[in-house]
């Protein structure tokens, strides 16, 4: 299997990009909270470098994390050591009989996995259905079509104390697909290390999968903030419930 998030980019966007997870997390609760859920398994797909599981432990949750990128369970097992985390493709991976099941930061959007893509998604809406008690609650968020304008790109960058990350952008309309090049420089004693990758998703209209979740099952709402906490531009959130 390709390694995604790699270690540099895994630790870079860890210790970087934090705020989308710790910002969504008192909405995410309040989510929670409304449905009657204050106990049982919670199942996070895309878990990444466990923040979200971390606030799922502190509120008594169990948790199962699934994510693609060894090097993020690795920082995640250290962060929440009384979760359970597996590394697969949350395509592919087996969901048990839980509470709740979330996926935050657009991970269905990602192409890591050669199955994903439309038929994949319904099929997986389909098995959450099937692993959710009733009342349960399927939380997640995606990114939309116009994250680039059309026949441009963008280019940025960030920095830290001791890593830098390069980003350039391009969405191609046609397909609804966004690509991501990311290089990494990460300080290794006296240098630098440069890692690069590539990254696509597919874009998904909020309405088109709000169909989908209504054909597996399910009741649903679709929001554009946790809580407080906007999403960014062009991004849709569901809440979808088993009955």
């Amino acid at each position: 299997m390709k390694e995604w998030y790699a270690d540099d980019l895994a630790y870079i966007h860890d210790v970087g990009f934090a705020d989308y997870a710790i910002k969504s997390a008192p909405g995410l609760l309040q989510i929670l909270a409304r449905a009657k859920i204050s106990r049982g398994l919670v199942v996070d797909l895309g878990c990444g470098s466990g923040l979200w599981a971390e606030q799922l432990m502190r509120a008594k949750y169990k948790v199962l994390g699934i994510d693609i990128s060894e090097p993020m369970i690795r920082i995640a097992r250290k962060r929440a050591p009384a979760a359970a985390f597996r590394v697969e493709s949350l395509f592919k991976a087996s969901i048990p009989p839980c509470s709740a099941v979330t996926s935050i930061g657009e991970c269905l959007n990602y192409m890591f996995d050669s199955s994903a893509g439309a038929t994949a998604l319904a099929r997986l809406f389909r098995r959450v259905h099937g692993a959710l008690e009733p009342g349960g609650v399927f939380v997640f968020d995606i990114a939309e079509p116009g994250q680039v304008q059309a026949g441009s790109h963008t280019r940025g960058f960030t920095e830290g104390e001791d890593w830098t990350v390069l980003v350039e952008k391009e969405e191609d309309t046609e397909q609804s697909i966004l690509t991501r090049r990311i290089v990494t420089f990460r300080k290794t004693t006296q240098h630098y290390r440069r890692f690069d990758e590539v990254h696509r998703q597919r874009l998904y209209r909020a309405r088109d999968v709000a169909g989908e979740l209504r054909q597996a099952g399910f009741r649903v709402r679709t929001v554009r903030r946790y809580g407080s906490y906007p999403l960014p531009k062009n991004h849709a959130a569901f809440i979808a419930r088993r009955v």
